[in-house]
């Protein structure tokens, strides 16, 4: 059952960005990068990545509507997600807490994404923003260590091409008119 629910999470990715890639990997845990150049001024990625809903995969969302994710960028801010219930009262998540954010240059979260949630890891998850071209670059990291039962290797290029289908819709979302 495991198994699908890791597959059914990584089903609906996407083609990463033209630079994204698998950077080390062992039983312990994996780090990947991606990086993509955006056309756009490196404050409007960064109000964008602290609005997930404009630009996060619904498909890839607790609720299955990424609008119910939020943001709040400062240090030990919430990248937290409400999860609507019929039986009153809605539950939430929290996806990850922010630990470094400078508007227009680097937003930094640490958690376990998706279903690392349920293993005894950490992952670091870091957006760098530079200027580059006709607007700015965006390297996203993610680095993950500890128990993940299934072991890391094997789940690092999966979340890679998750993590990856984020990026390509960032820069949908911030080179996409106002």
């Amino acid at each position: 059952m495991r198994i699908f629910g890791l597959l059914a999470w990584a089903g609906a990715a996407m083609a990463a960005p033209a630079h994204a890639v698998v950077t080390g990997s062992s039983t312990i845990g994996f780090a990947t990068e991606s990086s993509v150049e955006i056309a756009a001024d490196p404050a409007r990625i960064y109000a964008l990545l602290t609005t997930p809903g404009r630009w996060w995969s619904d498909a890839h969302s607790y609720s299955g509507d990424s609008a119910n994710m939020t943001v709040d960028a400062r240090a030990g801010g919430c990248f937290c997600e409400t999860i609507p219930s019929r039986a009153g009262a809605p539950g939430s998540i929290e996806h990850a807490r922010v630990i470094y954010a400078v508007p227009g240059q680097r937003l930094r979260f640490s958690g376990a994404f998706g279903p690392l949630q349920t293993e005894g890891g950490a992952g670091t998850l870091d957006f760098a923003i530079a200027p580059a071209g006709k607007g700015a670059r965006v390297t996203m990291t993610y680095v993950v260590g500890g128990y993940l039962r299934m072991g890391a290797d094997k789940m690092a290029s999966l979340v890679d091409q998750v993590l990856g289908e984020q990026l390509a819709g960032l820069k949908k979302a911030a080179e996409s008119p106002q």
